[in-house]
């Protein structure tokens, strides 16, 4: 498998739609990249073009990948091992290609159906046929238009039997690896 995956925190929107940047948090370095290992995930890149979040999420990934948190608990170690920080999107796009030898396949996340919608099933077989694959997920309240626009497609939005559609981001990730690169045991 070729995937990376990429948490984007600019330009990201927030509530009123409006193009900004968000917060590195604590939960979605750990979450993400735990899921990441799990299923396989190459690179996590966390996408942040302001320095002092760079040093904040190198310090934690540091901590428990050549500090006493990795010391004291391998296993985390080895999942935010996967993480790589960089500057924009431009760079996770270089870094990719470089590392799968071919510009991945990049798909977009979105909470709202979009026009360039690609199924689940579509992207399952690419992955499973070997194409290398970039899947980008926003903080705040999701991708700018402009990230929306430059995907190559956009995965389905994850639906529930209710009306309210606000996962955060580290849950939402997770389910999408599940569905695209989980191993059924029916």
């Amino acid at each position: 498998m070729q995937v990376d995956v990429a948490l984007v925190h600019y330009p990201v929107t927030n509530r009123n739609g409006e193009t900004i940047g968000s917060a590195v948090t604590n939960l979605d370095l750990h979450d993400i990249a735990r899921a990441g290992r799990t299923y396989g995930i190459g690179t996590y890149w966390v996408v942040t073009p302001f320095k002092e979040q760079q040093e904040l999420a190198g310090q934690i990934v540091g901590h428990w990948t050549n500090g006493y948190g990795g010391t004291v608990n391998p296993g985390r170690s080895d999942a935010l091992s996967i993480i790589t920080i960089c500057s924009d999107l431009d760079e996770v796009v270089a870094g990719s290609t470089l590392k799968f030898g071919e510009k991945p396949m990049v798909l977009a996340t979105c909470a709202t159906r979009q026009a360039h919608t690609v199924s689940y099933a579509e992207v399952r077989k690419r992955i499973w046929q070997g194409a290398p694959l970039l899947l980008l997920f926003g903080t705040a309240w999701g991708l700018s238009p402009e990230i929306l626009a430059m995907a190559d497609g956009v995965l389905p939005p994850l639906n529930g039997p209710t009306e309210f559609n606000h996962l955060s981001v580290r849950s939402a990730a997770s389910i999408i690896m599940d569905r695209l690169l989980g191993v059924a045991d029916d």
